[in-house]
């Protein structure tokens, strides 16, 4: 497991654990207050293998067995949103540790779009599924560290933040600053609204520490990095450092994401993590099937060979 840890800086500060997941790029978060040893897992993904459609929860495993090494008590699972790229183990945590989880609020929203999609009315009931659909605002605890909920579509409807002390989770909205922004091509995602997300978290104070939600590497280094501050977001950004206006950010953010084909787990993923990372019910002979469209995203289909 590759992993790299942000240690608290005093009080009003959490200790961050972050590890990532090579398949998908993903960055994965194991976050918790010194003071009280309570813990938040922040975007655990379970693997999946879209050749053999095989799941497995071994990301989540692991994380369970580091929350229990260091002594502390696992008081949330959260996920910013419905990722595209990878299945989330968030159903798999709860069923565990009975532990709550938690997502924004505007999941309803995402599930309601991709219902129509994949032709399955009625079938996603993201309250049954999360304990807590957070609004945009809303504040709870994580042991005596303020934890703040910020909407922050763009990428998608209704994808949020967490800013839990001088730590913002900031999810698929910044990458690093030698990377840039994240995609805003997926359907409900706009790049106007993404570009007002990120003007958003560069209004936190400079020292905010920024823990973003994907790394793939870059042709200068080949570890993947995923902590910055907002300082360094604003003056390096590579699409918005220096203070890019809206017009040209979506110019160049729009020519960027028309390249783009859909992320290789996406059609699988929707249809569990609208269920917070539950299968769908086994039909009658026992086995569990997902529903893939097909040619309904034909524009963002590439030709490997061309």
């Amino acid at each position: 497991m590759f992993t790299r840890e942000s240690p608290s800086r005093g009080a009003g500060s959490p200790h961050v654990l972050g590890f990532w997941d090579k398949p998908t790029g993903s960055c994965q978060y194991l976050v918790w207050d010194e003071a009280t040893k309570q813990a938040a897992l922040i975007d655990v993904v379970q693997e999946f293998d879209p050749r053999a459609a095989v799941s497995r929860h071994d990301a989540a495993a692991w994380a369970l067995e580091q929350i229990a090494a260091r002594g502390l008590t696992l008081a949330w699972i959260l996920d910013t949103h419905p990722h595209a790229d990878h299945l989330m183990a968030s159903a798999w945590l709860k069923a565990r540790t009975g532990v709550p989880n938690g997502i924004g609020e505007k999941v309803t929203d995402i599930a309601r779009l991709w219902e129509g999609l994949y032709h399955l009315p009625g079938a996603f009931d993201p309250a049954a599924d999360f304990d807590y659909l957070f609004a945009d605002g809303q504040t709870f605890a994580l042991g005596d560290l303020p934890v703040r909920v910020m909407l922050h579509s763009g990428h998608t409807l209704g994808s949020v933040t967490y800013v839990v002390g001088d730590a913002a989770f900031v999810h698929d909205t910044f990458m690093q600053p030698d990377v840039g922004t994240s995609r805003a091509d997926f359907p409900g995602g706009n790049s106007s609204e993404l570009y007002d997300s990120l003007m958003s978290i560069l209004s936190l104070p400079d020292e905010t520490r920024v823990f973003v939600g994907h790394d793939y590497g870059t042709t200068d280094r080949d570890d993947p990095e995923w902590e910055s501050t907002v300082a360094q977001q604003r003056a390096a950004n590579a699409h918005v450092g220096g203070g890019i206006s809206r017009a040209d950010f979506r110019a160049l953010r729009d020519a960027r994401d028309a390249t783009l084909p859909l992320p290789e787990r996406i059609l699988h993923a929707l249809q569990v993590n609208l269920r917070a990372g539950r299968m769908p019910e086994p039909e009658a002979d026992g086995n569990v099937y997902l529903k893939i469209p097909a040619n309904v995203f034909t524009d963002k289909f590439k030709d490997p060979t061309a």
